[in-house]
């Protein structure tokens, strides 16, 4: 509303500079004169104060000297009018909201940015840890799966790529934009023995994956 109302004064600061200047023919600064009460009226409508009522020249009207019935039916002229430009200003910024919607779904695709700073979870072993998207109301993964090995003493396996572990999903298109909601899920798989108390060395058994843990957002849209 602020910035509404500030452009609206910066038009009639504008406008006003131009009428006092005295250089503009009759019928354009009658042109002006109607543009100025219109935007004047249309202003106070927005802010909800008192409707001004006005002649075909935009001058206000004194009731002393003007009939009730005329009263009343400049009135009922001048509410048409600004109910008609407030109409004309929501039907402008929903073409420019419909628009934008259709531009922005138009985009070919877009991208999310991941960057794996940490795992904080007590494992024992080595694991995998699994980054990717899902729809929650379809129940379905809707990516492929970033995988990064995490070892056992609590590092990446590849310790080149510490502080570096980085992905990005670009397979975003305008169908996935259009969905109500988007979950980012991280699974983590552990990679190792059956069972984690298992001490026996004959039924020691190594590489085996079973899932550990599961975590997830409500949501990022």
């Amino acid at each position: 509303m602020f910035r509404s109302v500030r452009h609206m004064i910066y038009d009639l600061i504008e406008w006003r500079s131009q009428i006092l200047s005295g250089t503009l023919p009759q019928d354009e600064l009658k042109e002006l004169k109607k543009k100025v009460t219109a935007k004047i009226d249309y202003g106070n409508r927005i802010l909800d104060l008192d409707l001004v009522v006005r002649d075909e020249d935009g001058n206000i009207l004194d009731p002393e000297q003007t009939s009730t019935i005329s009263l009343f039916r400049a009135h009922e002229v001048a509410s048409k009018q600004v109910e008609e430009r407030l109409q004309e200003e929501k039907s402008q910024k929903q073409n420019i909201d419909i628009n934008r919607q259709a531009k922005f779904a138009a985009t070919p695709s877009f991208a999310l940015f991941v960057n794996l700073k940490n795992v904080v979870c007590k494992i024992g072993e080595d694991a995998e840890v699994l980054m990717s998207l899902y729809d929650p109301l379809e129940s379905k993964f809707i990516s492929e799966n970033y995988l990064v090995r995490w070892s056992s003493c609590g590092l990446p396996k590849d310790i080149d790529r510490l502080h570096n572990l980085r992905a990005v999903f670009t397979d975003l298109g305008s169908k996935d934009l259009k969905r109500e909601k988007i979950s980012f899920v991280c699974q983590i798989v552990r990679v190792g023995r059956m069972e984690l108390r298992d001490n026996n060395t004959r039924k020691l058994t190594s590489g085996l994956r079973r899932p550990f843990g599961v975590a997830g957002t409500s949501g990022i849209h």
